[in-house]
Parts: structure tokens; C-alpha cells; sequence
């Protein structure tokens, strides 16, 4: 990749911005309410939006995503820690210069130092006392991250890998400081972002203050943001209404219920994306009764996709693979796709499925006098409560008699981490549209995320392979092939990708939704609130 100057790249933006500047506003707090409470602070050990989207605002990466492009695009990217960067001819070698004078909120000096420590945590190669570490199947490649001063370093790769530079983007991937325990982190955590926690209060919301010695000059604009955790839908939907919140969480409106809260509010603005999060069924490979494939192929069989698309939906959601297809995504396979390649599940009619499922059901010696008994679990979200309802119905007709049990979000991963369950209805958000992450994430053997404990060493093979090929043609052809094996062989059965709405008045300004991730653009450093 060509050296990048970050210099160029704020005279640039700075010019654009110019125009605008006059009527950005200072001051004010800015309200959202959150869907869930999120089980920690700390970013590099959790999973979830319920994390990200209030705490980005307190960090920052070695560079991110632009923030105002209408997708997430490796080859658009703004500097943040990282002042510019280069790879070496065989690109196994990037080496960032980092910028100087920024502190942690602490006061710290932020060094080359702290970069290795993250990074090095991820890899596991230091000990930081982290309970989790949901990333680390991102950076297998990664060999070594070496310093050279303060202002230096250098991220060393095995093989050439194209989609590295988007791991470091995300907003799973801030730099976290060497000197802070990993408590403080989990409950009032410590950055160079443009905000500080003032509060952090589990099941209740946190609070955030603007960062009066932040790095980029006249950041942020808002005085402070302050999020409030509301359990109950309707109940956050109608504080919105009534003007008590400025916002809505990411992605909490469903397609069906946004033409009543725009009827109730028609002076809202409201977008409805596609989040990157695909609804989907697991099925733990490693206890009966999915030990026994017919059974997994039978559930999967079983499944009426449009009717999910029509009930929660309002058919603004899509099957695919599981990636998000064009156009909205970059490498998805589309239902049609599945169904020219023949895969089961997206031929034949919905009555020809069923009754092969339940032959299989029976051949497996299960029938309308006598069902299989099972408790699916799944998060206590209506996110992952309706779907679940719904796959409940479906598994009905093919003699599987299932009981719903719901999780908090406290215990929800670590309960998939545990070989315990038998099935589960899950919804699976990805931060960044690359096939590695979604490979190396969900399916590849031993990875933490890979609940159903799917193993397919050879498939692995092709998925390393796509990893290391930096022609993008030959690349999409391959992920296709990977994408279809993976249904085939109903790894992680996919329900939907999923799509949602977020609200706000008028006088919030300056925060962007990408269409390809929900999990990338909550710097709120431009966000600024405009005189009502």
C-alpha cells in the first residue's frame, strides 16, 4: 500500500468541512437510551453493540473507518493514533508512525508500547488479566508487533493478508493503555478518546463527558453524552416519542413498528440499515441429539425463511449466506445463489423440505407421539426472542417439541462458551464486511466464537487460502465457494440478515450510519447538537 500522510488527509477534510463549520454548535448533552446493558466496559473483551456503540466514543484506533461514507471501505480511512503508514513490498510488514502529545485520560503519555501491549494481549502473548478475548481469531497471521521508540511500530504478518487493515479499523480494535488494570477497564475504562466515563452502572447506563485535552483540536462538540439502559421496547420507543431521548440505540426500531413510530413522530429522522447481524441457528455439534447430522439437517429443513422476512421484517430483510449479499454488502452469496448451487433449504417448496425433515425425524425414531423434547436457548432481547418464537413454531411441524429459555446479556456468550446447550437461537454480529473475520470468527476449528463446534479442516484450508490472495476477482470466487460449503453443510444455519431503524430529531447532527456494519461509527466526535 502507498504511504499514507495523514497531514494531506486533514487539509483535505478540512477543506470540505470549512463550509459547514459555522454552524456546528459546542455544548450540550446528547441522550440515547440502549436496548441492552452491557455486560463491561472493555471493548476487547466483549461481543456486543451493547458495548461498542457507548464506549467507541472513549477511545481511539490507529486509524478507523471514515465515519460519514455510506459504507465501510478499506481504502477509505481517516488517522487517529497513527499518523501515517506503509507496508513493505511483500506486504507482511506495516509500519505505523504514531502521532505525538497525546495523553491518556489519566494523563499518561501514550507510547509505541501501548500498541504492542494490546496487541500482544489479543495474540496472547501477555497477560492482561482479560476474561475474555473474542478477537484473537482475527490475528492469527499476526506474528509479532515490535517497537522502535515511542512513535514507531511495526505489525508483522506471516503471509500477506488483504483484509488487515480493516481489523485495525473496527471498533472492536481500540488501543488500550499498558498502565490500567483490567478491572478499571471493565468498569470506568481509560482512553485518548474524545469522551470520559464519569459513570458506568450495569443495568442502569453510563455517562460520558467530553475529554478537555483531546488530541484533535475543537473535538468533541457535544459537553457530554449520556445513555440510559431501558429493558422494555415499547417502553423506549415511546420515551423517544415523547422527546425524553435525542436518539434511539442503534438498529432497535424493526422495519414493522418504524412506520407507526414515524406516524407518532413525523419530524423524526429515521433510517433504516442493514447492520451486518444475520438471525441464525446454532447447533451444538457435540451433544445429542446434534451429534447426529440428519437431526441438524431436519431442524435446518424446517425452517420457512419467508415468513421471517414478512413477520419481523415487513420484507426488508434478505436471506443469504452468511455474509451480507450486494447491495448493501460486498462479498454475501444471495438466496438465489444458494438455490442455483442446489443448496438444502433454498430448493424445492417449503411442504417438499418439511417432509423430508420429518422423515429424517423419524428415521431417527421421532414422530407426533413421540418428539423430541429440547430447550432452545436464547438471549432476552427481542432481537433474538422473536426469531426464537418463531423457530419454535416451525420445529413443530416436524415432531420437535422445544421450550424457550432466555438468557441475560450478562451470561449470554458465556453460556455459548460452555458445551451445555444443545440449540440456540442467535443473532451474529459482525463488526467488519471480510470474509476472514466471518471465517475466522464462526468457523474455524477451536475458535471461541465458533459456538456449534463446526470443524472442517479442509474447508479451513480454503479459507487460510482466500485469506492470502490479493486478486479481488479470484478472491470473490472463492469465498463464494466457501460460502455455499458452509450451508451445504448447515454449519450455522442462517435465518435472515437483518436490517433495523434508528431515530433521531432533527437537531442531531453530525453522527452517520454506515450500511454495512452497525459496529464502526461511534466516535461521536462531530456529533453536536443544533438550537431546536
Amino acid at each position: 500500500m502507498a504511504r499514507i500522510i495523514a497531514g494531506l488527509f486533514a487539509l483535505a477534510c478540512g477543506v470540505l468541512a470549512a463550509g459547514s463549520a459555522a454552524a456546528q454548535q459546542r455544548g450540550g448533552t446528547l441522550r440515547i437510551y440502549l436496548g441492552l446493558s452491557p455486560a463491561s466496559a472493555s471493548i476487547h473483551e466483549e461481543a456486543s453493540i451493547a458495548t461498542v456503540m457507548p464506549f467507541m466514543g472513549v477511545f481511539n484506533n490507529l486509524f478507523m473507518f471514515n465515519q460519514h461514507a455510506e459504507r465501510n471501505d478499506a481504502t477509505d480511512l481517516v488517522p487517529e493514533l497513527a499518523t501515517e503508514w506503509r507496508w513493505s513490498p511483500d506486504n507482511t510488514r506495516l509500519t505505523l508512525q504514531l502521532r505525538r502529545g497525546v495523553t491518556w485520560h489519566d494523563g499518561k503519555p501514550f507510547t509505541a508500547a501501548d500498541v504492542k501491549c494490546t496487541w500482544d494481549t489479543i495474540t496472547g502473548k501477555r497477560n492482561a488479566g482479560w476474561r475474555k478475548n473474542p478477537r484473537q481469531e482475527w490475528y492469527g497471521n499476526l506474528q509479532e508487533v515490535t517497537t522502535n521508540g515511542d512513535h514507531e511500530v511495526t505489525f508483522l504478518l506471516g503471509r500477506p493478508q488483504p483484509s488487515f487493515m480493516s481489523f485495525l479499523a473496527s471498533g472492536f480494535s481500540p488501543v488500550y493503555p499498558c498502565h490500567v488494570d483490567s478491572r478499571i477497564m471493565r468498569q470506568k475504562p481509560i482512553g485518548t478518546g474524545p469522551f470520559r466515563v464519569v459513570s458506568f452502572n450495569p443495568n442502569t447506563g453510563m455517562e460520558l463527558e467530553r475529554n478537555p485535552t483531546y488530541w484533535r483540536e475543537g473535538r468533541p462538540y457535544l459537553d457530554a453524552i449520556s445513555y440510559r439502559a431501558i429493558r422494555s421496547r415499547a417502553t423506549r420507543h415511546l420515551a423517544f416519542i415523547s422527546g425524553e431521548f435525542d436518539m434511539t440505540w442503534t438498529g432497535d426500531i424493526p422495519a414493522s413498528q418504524l412506520r407507526d413510530i414515524q406516524a407518532q413522530a413525523p419530524q423524526a429522522v429515521c433510517q433504516m440499515r442493514f447492520t451486518n447481524v444475520s438471525s441464525q441457528i446454532l447447533m451444538n455439534r457435540e451433544v445429542a441429539p446434534f451429534d447426529n447430522p440428519n437431526i441438524r439437517r431436519a431442524v435446518a429443513l424446517s425452517m420457512d425463511r419467508e415468513a421471517f422476512l414478512k413477520i419481523l421484517g415487513d420484507d426488508q430483510y434478505v436471506q443469504s449466506g452468511a455474509m451480507l449479499p450486494p447491495p448493501a454488502g460486498v462479498w454475501g452469496v444471495s438466496a438465489q445463489d444458494l438455490s442455483e448451487a442446489g443448496v438444502d433449504g433454498f430448493t424445492g417448496t417449503l411442504e417438499q423440505r418439511r417432509e423430508e425433515a420429518r422423515r429424517l425425524m423419524r428415521a431417527a425414531g421421532y414422530g407426533p407421539d413421540n418428539p423430541l423434547k429440547l430447550k432452545i436457548i436464547t438471549r432476552d432481547s427481542p432481537a433474538y426472542r422473536d426469531p426464537a418464537v418463531i423457530m419454535i413454531d416451525h420445529m413443530k411441524t416436524i415432531h420437535i417439541d422445544a421450550e424457550l429459555q432466555l438468557l441475560e446479556t450478562s451470561v449470554w456468550y458465556t453460556t455459548l462458551l460452555r458445551n451445555t446447550w444443545t440449540i440456540a437461537a442467535n443473532q451474529s454480529g459482525t463488526a467488519i464486511d471480510d470474509p476472514d473475520v466471518f471465517f475466522f470468527e464462526n468457523y474455524l476449528c477451536g475458535s471461541q466464537r465458533n459456538y456449534s463446534r463446526y470443524c472442517n479442516r479442509e474447508l479451513q484450508s480454503r479459507m487460510e487460502q482466500q485469506s492470502a490472495t490479493t486478486d479481488l476477482e479470484a478472491r470473490r470466487r472463492m469465498v463464494r465457494e466457501i460460502e455455499v460449503q458452509l450451508q451445504r453443510e448447515f454449519a450455522r444455519p442462517i435465518l435472515y440478515q437483518s436490517a433495523g431503524g434508528t431515530c433521531r430529531w432533527p437537531h442531531v447532527r453530525g453522527i452517520n450510519q454506515a450500511n454495512n456494519s452497525q459496529y464502526n461509527h461511534w466516535r461521536m466526535e462531530d456529533a453536536w447538537l443544533a438550537p431546536r
